[in-house]
């Protein structure tokens, strides 16, 4: 696939455990994210396809939904607060999170892992890299089906995900954009259940 390539239309696609993926999709169309088996978090970041300067962005997002939790009907805006992904459908029970940054290398050093360790960070790079797209920095993802409850105190924890095999998400691209997706390899917390897998997308 290269960067003037769209995935065909309702085809699914797989987002390997893992691993990273990049796709072009046009404005208008429809993203469906799938969590295959339910239990996989699937970081996501959305980029203009004119200008990767311009991305989604989490910290814009929240100031304009006031949310942390974004439903159907929510729009994210990108880092100079254009629309660029709206929740049109949402069959699990709404519970992703827009707050944590991508795991890299210093996060699993950080947890004991000994040597190299799959990454989210190293994924969007290199799915881009695999289209011939370069971005500088990593965004802050969306981090679909990803369980961080907030509670009353504002403490923080990671937990497995709510979704149920098979349940998915739906986005809207309002640009055309380029969508990239990891299957979050964190196994040293519990939020793939410590078990990462498979996901899968389609474009319609």
């Amino acid at each position: 696939m290269n960067k003037h390539t769209e995935l065909d239309s309702n085809s699914v696609y797989r987002i390997p455990a893992r691993k990273g993926i990049a796709a072009h999709v046009a404005a208008g169309r429809l993203v469906t994210v799938i969590n295959t088996h339910g239990s996989q978090v699937v970081d996501t970041w959305a980029y203009n396809a004119t200008d990767l300067t311009e991305f989604m962005s989490m910290e814009h997002s929240r100031a304009s939904m006031l949310t942390l939790f974004p439903k159907a009907g929510d729009v994210f805006k990108t880092n100079r607060r254009q629309p660029i992904l709206t929740v049109v459908e949402d069959t699990t029970p709404g519970i992703h999170d827009t707050l944590m940054a991508a795991c890299d290398i210093h996060r699993y050093e950080q947890l004991g892992a000994h040597g190299y360790h799959d990454n989210c960070t190293d994924n969007l790079h290199n799915a881009l890299e695999a289209i011939q797209l370069k971005a500088g920095g990593t965004p802050s993802p969306l981090n679909l089906f990803m369980n961080v409850p907030v509670e009353a105190d504002g403490t923080l924890s990671f937990r497995p995900p709510a979704s149920k095999p098979g349940e998915y998400i739906a986005l809207r691209a309002e640009m055309d954009l380029i969508i990239v997706f990891s299957a979050c390899p964190q196994d040293m917390v519990p939020v793939n259940n410590m078990d990462p897998t498979e996901a899968h997308f389609k474009i319609g």
